[in-house]
């Protein structure tokens, strides 16, 4: 697997060390460097391994990763935004589980359509929530789950170009895993 300052450099972008993060806009000193280190350590007032608190790092990841698609693999853009799409549309309640089998039926989706890519919306557009935000604005757990559920959905309405593919996506994945989908009340 690439690290994110190789998969940048195949993608032509040269990586700033310093001052806020180029691609979220995220208050750092240290540039993307440090916006992906706020996101590795994870927010010291949620702990993610908590089971309550699984969703909300599924979100998490989702939002930085649509933050900063161009250190990741193109076909990451279809996996973290359908699994939004599922979770803020079909109110889905995510588990460890269900992503090897969105995995799995995206590779089968993928299949036929090598020239599909999802245009990232620009620079500084993917939502204005970033890490340091939520770093800085969460007090207790509570208010770090409804940060990064802010977060989560303005990632997910900076991309609402690609809502109609991605539900297409989402209703192939749910209609195939029907009996094993748990959802949020």
């Amino acid at each position: 697997m690439q690290d994110y300052i190789s998969l940048a450099a195949k993608n032509g972008i040269t990586l700033d060390d310093e001052g806020p993060c180029q691609f979220c806009g995220a208050l750092t000193t240290g540039g993307i460097h440090e916006c992906i280190e706020i996101f590795s350590l994870g927010f010291q007032v949620i702990q993610y391994a908590n089971p309550d608190n699984h969703l909300h790092r599924f979100m998490s990841v989702d939002a930085h990763t649509l933050q900063h698609p161009e250190i990741h693999g193109r076909w990451n853009n279809h996996f973290h935004l359908t699994r939004q799409h599922l979770i803020f549309r079909y109110n889905v309640q995510w588990t460890y589980q269900l992503s090897p089998r969105l995995s799995d039926y995206l590779n089968r989706y993928k299949a036929d359509k090598s020239d599909e890519f999802l245009t990232p919306p620009k620079i500084m557009e993917r939502g204005s929530i970033t890490t340091t935000h939520i770093k800085s604005q969460s007090k207790n757990s509570a208010d770090c789950r409804k940060w990064i559920e802010n977060w989560g959905k303005e990632v997910y309405q900076a991309w609402d170009q690609h809502h109609d593919l991605v539900d297409a996506i989402a209703q192939g994945f749910l209609a195939g895993n029907q009996r094993s989908i748990p959802y949020r009340k």
